[in-house]
């Protein structure tokens, strides 16, 4: 469960000690690849909570949701239609998604098992 968050760390913590300066031309590439690797961390989180995490199973995602991603902005780049747009939408959606359920997660394995939810 771990290894997500140490991965994600490492990586901020490279990024702000390396002096690396990206040219704007490569930006929809780095926000919609940005967007697919937090996608894969919070999803692989949730499949943890789940007790069903695999690290097959992540790793393949990550590196397809982020090929996927760059060619969707590759191939919209290329035909003057921003594709990059879908991607942010639906990496967006579902980053959001996962991060309500491991809040729901966590609140609730905190609450005592003898308080229910009021209706």
């Amino acid at each position: 469960m771990w290894i997500p968050f140490v991965g994600l760390i490492v990586g901020v913590l490279i990024g702000l000690i390396v002096p690396l300066q990206i040219p704007a031309i490569y930006s929809r590439y780095l926000s919609v690849g940005v967007l697919a690797a937090l996608d894969s961390v919070f999803g692989a989180v949730r499949a943890s909570q789940e007790e069903n995490f695999d690290s097959t199973i992540f790793v393949s995602g990550f590196f397809t949701n982020t090929l996927l991603a760059a060619g969707l902005t590759f191939l919209g780049d290329r035909l003057g239609v921003e594709l990059y747009n879908a991607a942010l939408l639906v990496f967006g959606m579902r980053l959001f998604q996962n991060l309500a359920f491991i809040r729901r997660h966590i609140i609730s394995r905190r609450k005592p098992p003898n308080q229910e939810r009021e209706k």
